[in-house]
């Protein structure tokens, strides 16, 4: 799932250097990217992700991996998952490579093209999931091939996952695995998808890591009441008291609280912030207690206000059971985005503090799945920064906390230290992931295999 926002000036972009790789590697890339994006993988009758997780464990079987070494399974006939190991001398524990398989729906009316057809046109390739996330499905395949041909012989042993249901679904892939078959992607730190590059009107500006992310925790809202006739209202109506408490929700703000993920994204974005009052507040926000101005200032984005507090927001409303009778019933659901470490229990104590009602019930919509933030370990963040400052000299790297979710948050609670971090670059402006025409920049997509292709080199050592 992709979630990206930027709000700084091109002014400090730097210069993009790589070139696209020419011949096998990127011939065989392409053809991988290509057969992923024309096998309808979404949630519907027509998706099967099996089928794409037995193609690409047919390449990996082509190139010489041997068979048990490359397994697919799960609890679905049409979900199945594919792990890939690539032996390595065993120095170290594994490095595991993450990326989902399954599509967003994706309706051809809606389109300008089929988007289960792979297109190459105007220097970019569109199609279903060629952002979110067949890209990096289609790298890591590639790159695993690659290092296998040239003989590469690691530190560790390389663990290839690609999974279902990271969109949605029954069977979530990675939360499966680690539930039913921990040994084989057992590691002790994985890549996955949900940092990516940025850039504004093809300036390069940062490299993403995302290190953390939200918690996502639904809240069902509701007042109850006896009813009676419409011709007899009385004050005692279950939709003013929900109106009265969701307006007293509107009118709130939880505290600030930054961990070391959003600190670091603050301090290092404040230096390519043209706007000066934005980066100044960037600046004093990481202060140990920051002004209420500087705070004020960075709440203005709904983005940097994600990033410095737990947010809650109605989003759906139910009520009445007539036009003519006073209502039963009116309930809420309010979608909370939990930062990591808070738990729900006070988050939701909260909300009934906010409604200060008594006719006011608020009750958990399923449970919460909170991790952890991973460490910004100088041995997973030097070789990001090398690699990136190797292919792009003036792009800084960016540790940030998603808002939304990945399947990062299964492996964090597994023990496994996730970072999200792709190499491909978009436009800030230009977001088309589970949307119409998506698409990712043919230049940018090979830069990405190059730079995948390094770390996973850089971290593995030889």
């Amino acid at each position: 799932m992709k979630w990206w926002s930027l709000a700084v000036a091109s002014a400090c972009a730097g210069t993009v250097l790589v070139a696209a790789q020419s011949g096998p590697a990127d011939s065989r890339a392409r053809e991988i990217y290509k057969q992923l994006i024309e096998i309808n993988t979404t949630d519907t009758p027509a998706g099967n992700v099996t089928k794409a997780a037995e193609a690409m464990a047919a390449r990996l079987k082509a190139a010489g991996f041997p068979a048990a070494d490359v397994q697919t399974f799960g609890p679905d006939p049409r979900k199945f998952n594919l792990v890939a190991r690539y032996r390595g001398t065993g120095a170290r524990k594994p490095l595991l490579l993450v990326a989902h398989l399954d599509v967003v729906e994706a309706k051809r009316e809606d389109w300008s093209f089929d988007p289960f057809v792979f297109l190459e046109k105007d220097g970019f390739f569109y199609g279903r999931g060629t952002s979110d996330d067949k890209a990096m499905a289609s790298i890591l395949t590639a790159n695993l091939i690659r290092l296998k041909q040239e003989g590469y012989r690691p530190d560790r042993d390389l663990i290839l996952a690609l999974t279902a249901d990271e969109e949605g679904g029954s069977f979530n892939g990675v939360e499966w695995l680690v539930k039913n078959k921990r040994d084989l992607i057992d590691a002790e730190l994985a890549l996955n998808e949900g940092g990516s590059g940025q850039m504004q009107k093809g300036k390069y500006l940062v490299n993403q890591v995302q290190a953390s992310e939200k918690v996502y925790q639904d809240f069902r809202v509701e007042s109850r009441n006896p009813g009676g006739h419409s011709s007899r209202p009385i004050r005692d109506n279950a939709i003013y008291h929900l109106a009265d408490a969701l307006g007293r929700l509107e009118k709130f703000d939880f505290p600030v609280s930054l961990n070391e993920v959003t600190r670091t994204y603050f301090e290092r974005m404040a230096a390519f912030e043209t706007d000066p009052a934005t980066a100044a507040a960037m600046k004093a926000v990481v202060a140990p207690t920051p002004s209420k101005q500087a705070i004020a200032q960075l709440a203005t984005s709904s983005y940097y206000n994600a990033l410095m507090r737990t947010t809650c927001v109605a989003t759906i409303l139910e009520g009445g059971h007539a036009s003519n009778a006073l209502p039963q019933l009116a309930a809420a659901n309010v979608n909370c985005r939990i930062l990591p470490g808070e738990s729900p229990a006070t988050v939701k104590a909260k909300l009934e503090s906010v409604f200060a009602d008594p006719k006011i019930a608020v009750a958990f919509v399923a449970e919460a799945k909170p991790s952890a933030p991973s460490p910004l370990k100088p041995a997973v963040m030097g070789p990001i920064e090398s690699v990136t400052k190797a292919l792009w000299p003036s792009v800084v790297v960016v540790p940030v906390m998603s808002t939304g979710a990945t399947d990062g948050l299964y492996l964090r609670n597994a023990g496994i230290p996730t970072y999200g971090i792709e190499g491909i670059f978009y436009e800030t402006d230009d977001n088309r992931a589970h949307g119409k025409d998506e698409r990712v920049g043919v230049q940018q997509y090979f830069e990405g295999l190059e730079f995948q292709y390094r770390l996973i080199k850089a971290l593995a050592g030889s």
